[in-house]
């Protein structure tokens, strides 16, 4: 015989709680988010209470709750039996953004373990694993015991978030995405950090991308998600600092999985685009520091330079069943865009950058679709660069030739070349936020 639960409360005066802007109790986020887990809470009440979220905000203190009852409807894992300290990073994405690859084996160099749980990209931003799968072998699922077992040894890992994560949040995630609330900031926030503080880590580094190539368009919106992570980080007991980053270019000179792979290793060996380098020190010196294990810049560096970084990568990568010695696949099909006249590059669109390698397969628009380990775009100059007419400026990589024209589309109108233009770079660090 089956016996029907009483519920605390009605879905019903939640949702009007909120649409007449009152604040939720701490009672009520716990049982309409674990209620709605439960499937208890319809979809369409919960696409209501997301929309009056939307419009009508929730306090740090309602966030709070909220990001904890998510990571309270799954596990939540423990390092502190390790033998180092924990400091993490996470990105809201961005094109050309590979700083994850460099920086975990460059921040474990200094006894301090990095568990980076990545994900598989969607859209025009690319994802981390599917950067990482273009190595030969390299595996991204590990059970927990496997990656305890690499943070002690090698202090480093990069790889699969388990489905036990905040269980919560894969619903509502999806349930935003189709109910034109994706954009509320107690929503983003909440979802970051409740999987961010569910994986356990004692010190986070937040990069919040700012400009056309990434989530965040407008440094105002940028810095409020970043102050609304920093604080809930910090109410979680996780030493949480933000950095806010340019991506109005792309980061470095490749868009694409095998191609981005290829500019981390050089990164690692010393060498690389100065801004991919710059910004993986700056995010390397930060979690050191909320890791209580400061190090200045100048040693971070010669982390990279004198393979100490490199040598704990190959480690990585053969944990994990990959060959660093690989070579790494590339694209049979390749197509120049050129310089339309002689000048200087002053604008190079990191969004349509990013959807053009998104259309030549190195993304996805479903997750179940697949992704070329080979395609996307290399980039032959940066803003600020001297160009002449006819010299190729990028170029394009894929598999399918037919997909040339698509990305060519999304490349109309990407970039200016100007005669006699002077140039103000855009810094790559507009803003930092720390909760400590």
């Amino acid at each position: 015989m089956t016996t029907s639960r009483t519920e605390a409360f009605d879905a019903v005066d939640v949702i009007v709680a909120k649409r007449d802007g009152k604040v939720l109790t701490d009672a009520q986020i716990d049982w309409v988010i674990d209620a709605y887990t439960r499937g208890v809470v319809a979809e369409e009440q919960m696409a209501a209470l997301n929309m009056a979220i939307l419009l009508n905000g929730m306090t740090r203190a309602e966030i709070s709750r909220w990001t904890a009852a998510m990571i309270a409807s799954g596990e939540r894992m423990d390092f502190s039996g390790l033998s180092r300290p924990t400091s993490d990073k996470h990105s809201t994405g961005g094109v050309g953004d590979k700083i994850t690859l460099p920086l975990a084996p460059l921040v474990a160099v200094f006894d301090v373990a990095v568990p980076q749980l990545s994900g598989r990209g969607l859209g025009h931003t690319g994802g981390t694993l599917d950067k990482l799968e273009s190595i030969p072998g390299w595996r991204a699922a590990l059970t927990n015991d496997e990656m305890m077992a690499q943070l002690e040894h090698l202090g480093a890992v990069i790889c699969q978030a388990g489905s036990g994560l905040a269980p919560a949040d894969r619903k509502l995630y999806a349930l935003r995405d189709v109910t034109g609330t994706v954009e509320a900031i107690p929503l983003i926030a909440s979802s970051i950090m409740s999987k961010k503080i569910a994986e356990g880590t004692g010190a986070l580094v937040l990069d919040v991308k700012v400009g056309s190539g990434a989530f965040m368009k407008d440094l105002d919106r940028a810095r409020e998600l970043a102050r609304t992570m920093v604080d809930l980080g910090t109410d979680a007991g996780v030493r949480t600092v933000a950095l806010l980053t340019d991506m109005s270019t792309p980061l470095g000179l490749t868009a694409g999985n095998a191609l981005e792979v290829r500019e981390s290793v050089e990164v690692l060996a010393g060498g690389g685009p100065r801004d991919v380098v710059d910004l993986t020190v700056a995010l390397a010196v930060e979690m050191l520091a909320a890791a209580h294990k400061p190090v200045g810049e100048d040693e971070v560096r010669a982390a990279l330079a004198d393979g100490r970084a490199m040598d704990v990568w190959n480690r990585m990568i053969e944990a994990q069943e990959g060959d660093p010695h690989a070579e790494l696949p590339w694209a049979t099909e390749t197509q120049d865009v050129v310089a339309p006249a002689d000048g200087v590059l002053t604008r190079l669109d990191a969004y349509d950058i990013g959807i053009a390698a998104w259309r030549l397969g190195a993304g996805r628009a479903r997750r179940e679709d697949p992704v070329q380990a080979g395609a996307g775009v290399v980039m032959h100059a940066k803003p600020g660069d001297t160009v002449r007419k006819g010299q190729p400026l990028l170029t394009l990589h894929t598999d399918t030739p037919e997909k040339f024209g698509r990305a060519l589309e999304a490349l109309d109108g990407a970039f200016d070349v100007t005669a006699g233009a002077g140039f103000t770079p855009t810094p790559l660090v507009l803003d930092r936020l720390s909760g400590f």
